[in-house]
């Protein structure tokens, strides 16, 4: 039987993030990521309500946004607080169980009275929430999901930029990188996780004939020698990773999250089998680089790394975030206390409300949502986000393919931002 990652189980179910802070109502995101505004904070504070996944199966991940949305309060605290308020975070632990991000989110909103919310990890429990958010009218940024179709309330505004359609996008970013290599992989294994978003990256929307990289694989000339379909929770990897063998793929395609990679790949090696190239899609890093040579050159998606020059060139601000992440990340004990995709995507994410609010110089959730829809919001880490309504406000893709080289990330993809070139396998 595979060896289960163990969850965070120190993590207090609620947790509570308190900060005192101010901005002058005329300072935006772009503001508050430039270390401006000095006055003093004065008034009620402005309380914002989520929920995030700090035990269960996807506590490895969760953690990261705990970190994140507490590096963000400080920060934000500090350098401006919101309309010239200090800002509070009040958070819940969801336990990576989506039947409970319903009734926490309500609790939020009805019996605590948060002004704002901030969407919890997963697709899942964004899907969740979203319900909630639209009953009350509340705006609610995330930054997890990929669900494009079943995200559809007019008021949610997610910042995991895969574009609109990322199960077509998504596989012709990777299908791209792989023909650049001197030899391509010309037998694809596909291992599917059945939750929402990796299903739908693997075969599209429900009731569609658009399809996902499965069929895409077969008309970029791939042949799919491997279908592998399994349920959000695995406890023994075992007969997969068999049928993986079996198949001899020259390339493993996994539509898993958080440590589903690592079940995978240890259950893979249990039977002295390695991937001669494998891809997952939203992986916990820090588990998967506890593989070691495991896990060498395996591939995913990013949003951001702070590797190469693109750190350098954002400037100190940047790099003051990326430290302080790095230095609450270890004292949390994240095994890879580096903020990569899942920090970015939260502090964006986090950045996207706080431009809401300075923008519609209020804390009224529908005027948060008018300013949204209307203004593009300059982030820190992922360029400027536009929420296009005809796509339910999923912005322009902005992704690009990385490598474990050396137990780090690095970017191979596309050409014009890598910081060192695509592993191959030979």
């Amino acid at each position: 039987m595979h060896r289960r990652w163990p969850t965070n189980r120190r993590v207090p179910r609620i947790a509570v993030v308190l900060a005192a802070g101010l901005l002058a109502a005329a300072a935006g995101a772009a503001q508050v990521a430039n270390g401006r505004g000095t006055a003093t904070p004065k008034g009620k504070p402005i309380v914002i309500g989520s929920t995030l996944s700090l035990t269960g199966s996807f506590a490895a991940t969760g953690i990261i946004h705990k970190v994140a949305g507490d590096t963000f309060v400080r920060w934000i605290n500090t350098h401006g607080g919101l309309l010239g308020r200090p800002v509070q975070w009040k958070l819940y632990d969801d336990e990576s169980d989506a039947s409970k991000v319903s009734a926490l989110y309500e609790r939020l909103i009805t019996q605590d009275k948060v002004d704002l919310i901030m969407g919890p990890y997963a697709t899942p429990n964004i899907v969740a929430a979203q319900s909630v958010a639209q009953r009350y009218g509340y705006v609610l940024p995330n930054h997890t999901a990929v669900l494009t179709y079943a995200l559809n309330y007019d008021c949610q505004f997610p910042t995991w930029s895969t574009g609109a359609r990322p199960n077509i996008q998504v596989p012709q970013m990777i299908f791209a990188a792989l023909k650049s290599e001197k030899t391509p992989p010309k037998r694809i294994a596909f291992v599917t996780n059945t939750g929402g978003s990796t299903n739908f990256i693997s075969y599209g929307p429900p009731n569609s004939n658009e399809g996902g990289a499965v069929d895409l694989a077969k008309k970029a000339g791939f042949q799919v020698v491997a279908d592998i379909k399994y349920p959000p929770v695995v406890s023994d990897w075992g007969s997969i990773a068999a049928q993986v063998r079996d198949a001899k793929p020259d390339f493993v395609w996994n539509d898993g999250l958080a440590t589903d990679p690592v079940g995978l790949i240890q259950a893979m090696a249990q039977l002295n089998y390695k991937a001669p190239q494998m891809f997952t899609l939203f992986p916990a890093s820090g588990p998967l680089f506890s593989l070691g040579k495991n896990s060498e050159n395996v591939l995913s998606l990013s949003l951001f790394e702070p590797v190469g020059p693109a750190l350098k060139r954002l400037g100190k601000n940047a790099q003051a975030i990326v430290a302080r992440f790095g230095a609450g990340a270890r004292a949390a004990k994240i095994s890879y206390p580096v903020f990569d995709s899942q920090a970015a995507a939260s502090w964006t994410a986090w950045e996207t409300l706080a431009a809401g609010v300075t923008g519609a110089k209020s804390t009224d959730n529908k005027k948060v949502c008018s300013s949204l829809k209307s203004n593009p919001v300059k982030t820190t880490f992922v360029g400027t986000l536009k929420f296009n309504p005809s796509a339910n406000n999923f912005p322009a893709a902005h992704m690009s393919v990385k490598q474990i080289q050396n137990g780090r990330w690095a970017i191979v993809w596309p050409p014009a931002r890598r910081n060192k070139p695509l592993v191959a396998p030979g």
